[in-house]
């Protein structure tokens, strides 16, 4: 961690974060598609017991680092409903290409 002396750098490495956090994003989602190719039924992109297994580690990882709960929980939370309507789209699309060959 930098120290900050000004609102300038401040949002330098805030700025830097949110590059490295789109980064990570872009490879989570990579994985999030791969779900969509992998998976054989549609009833199985959502799957409520894996979404709290997700949170879970995450709270406890977020405890860890020192990110406050506030913000891991709800934040993880509309990650995943917004992994899972791309991973949605991935599915279906996969299965629109299935039927027409």
């Amino acid at each position: 961690m930098v120290k900050c002396n000004t609102m300038a750098d401040v949002r330098r490495e805030i700025d830097r974060i949110d590059r490295e956090l789109v980064k990570l994003l872009a490879e989570r989602q990579t994985y999030i598609e791969q779900a969509g190719i992998i998976k054989g039924e549609r009833t199985a992109v959502r799957d409520e017991a894996r979404i709290e297994d997700v949170v879970q580690k995450v709270l406890a990882e977020a405890e860890r680092a020192g990110l406050s709960p506030a913000i891991a929980e709800p934040l993880w939370r509309l990650l995943i409903e917004k992994s899972i309507e791309h991973e949605f789209e991935i599915f279906d699309g996969r299965k629109k290409k299935e039927a027409s060959a």
